[in-house]
């Protein structure tokens, strides 16, 4: 059968390679030539290597996702650190205070709240799968202009090339914060419980890892972080257990370290004829809630619907109205919580005694509100 409809995905990361996935094991299949294009080198997952830099926190229903097109088994068979409890406090308040949130897998009925996993493991397991489909990979390759393409789908990052030959401008808000990210050991056993501490300066996430560390993502001032850079480990070690309020323990780096500035973004179009954006090309959020990832994901499950639908109803997957559904499914959903975690980050790093009590007092009716706390947690799982 004569493929009807060229599809060039711009981008190898978790979302450009899932969205190929869904595509080439989706019901047109046949009706799509389906090309990936990466301007870097293949990325490849070994289990000697030492656990990556880069995790993500993924939902359990991007994990349902991810499963649907038969990459979840290979990510589970090789290295995956699920967390089953979460706990969020204020540095006003005391780890186990009345005002921590506390979310357990069995007050749910799952098994875990989510999973952290390596994103160059989920981009390997995503590859497998495509080595099996009928999709052209193209890594190493730059691209100068727009493709020809019935639909040329930007997923080539928050610096998106794609964005700017298409002419889609962006808004941004910088946080003025820089996020640390390493690995460290603990004295407490982490208990497969992720954490996060709201500092004045910003938040600390502290993410369990299979092997018994943490995956570490400090954001805070451009001045801290790079002092945090530049001095030894011995010292990073005190500086993270200090702001960790030492809830597990004396912590020790066991891992490299990195830096990157942390700004909102969100592009004031998805779509233009022929072109669609999708993951971090179309927003990038702060991480303090692990959501950026799982966003994207939700991205490609919804434009792999559009597109579907579209063959279904006899029409151009590439032309704008067929987009526009996709861009209306999404946009609103993605710019809501970029605001929302903005705003939280905001909130918990005014310097104000004031606005501190309105937190805490907050916090706690939180975790007293049966039906927000409920719909709260089914989103941030990823399900229904």
């Amino acid at each position: 059968m004569k493929k009807q409809f060229n599809i060039v995905i711009v981008g190898a990361g978790i979302t450009g390679l899932t969205l190929a996935a869904l595509l080439a094991k989706g019901r047109h299949a046949d009706a799509l030539d389906i090309t990936v294009i990466d301007a870097a080198k293949r990325p490849r997952f070994s289990p000697e290597d030492d656990v990556s830099l880069r995790v993500s926190a993924i939902a359990n229903g991007s994990a349902d996702l991810l499963d649907s097109v038969g990459a979840w088994s290979i990510i589970r068979q090789a290295r995956v650190s699920p967390y089953e409890s979460m706990r969020v406090w204020d540095e006003s308040d005391a780890p186990d205070g009345r005002a921590t949130l506390r979310f357990d897998a069995a007050e749910f009925a799952v098994p875990q709240l989510g999973h952290i996993v390596e994103n160059v493991l989920i981009q390997d397991a995503l590859l497998k799968v495509l080595d099996e489909c009928d999709v052209s990979l193209q890594f190493e390759t730059k691209i100068d202009s727009l493709p020809e393409a019935d639909l040329v789908v930007g997923a080539d990052g928050a610096r998106s090339f794609v964005r700017e030959l298409a002419g889609i401008k962006t808004n941004q808000w910088p946080y003025e914060q820089t996020a640390l990210v390493t690995h460290l050991t603990t004295e407490i056993d982490h208990d497969a419980t992720a954490r996060q501490r709201f500092l004045r300066d910003g938040p600390l996430g502290m993410l369990p890892l299979a092997d018994g560390r943490i995956s570490v993502v400090w954001s805070t001032t451009p001045d801290i972080a790079q002092q945090a850079l530049d001095t030894t480990d011995k010292e990073l070690g005190r500086m993270l257990t200090d702001a960790s309020d030492g809830v597990v323990g004396k912590l020790t780096v066991a891992g490299p370290k990195g830096a990157f500035p942390l700004c909102a973004q969100h592009a004031e179009d998805y779509v233009r004829e022929g072109v669609v954006l999708v993951g971090d090309a179309a927003h990038a959020i702060h991480p303090l809630a692990g959501q950026g990832a799982n966003l994207g994901l939700q991205d490609t499950a919804e434009l792999a619907r559009v597109i579907d639908a579209a063959i279904d109803g006899g029409l151009h997957p590439g032309d704008r109205p067929v987009l526009r559904r996709y861009e209306r499914a999404r946009k609103g959903a993605n710019l809501t919580m970029m605001h929302f975690m903005t705003g939280l980050n905001r909130l918990f790093t005014t310097d104000s005694a004031v606005l501190g009590e309105i937190r805490l007092a907050g916090m706690r009716f939180f975790n007293r509100s049966g039906p927000v706390r409920e719909r709260a947690v089914k989103v941030a799982l990823g399900v229904k």
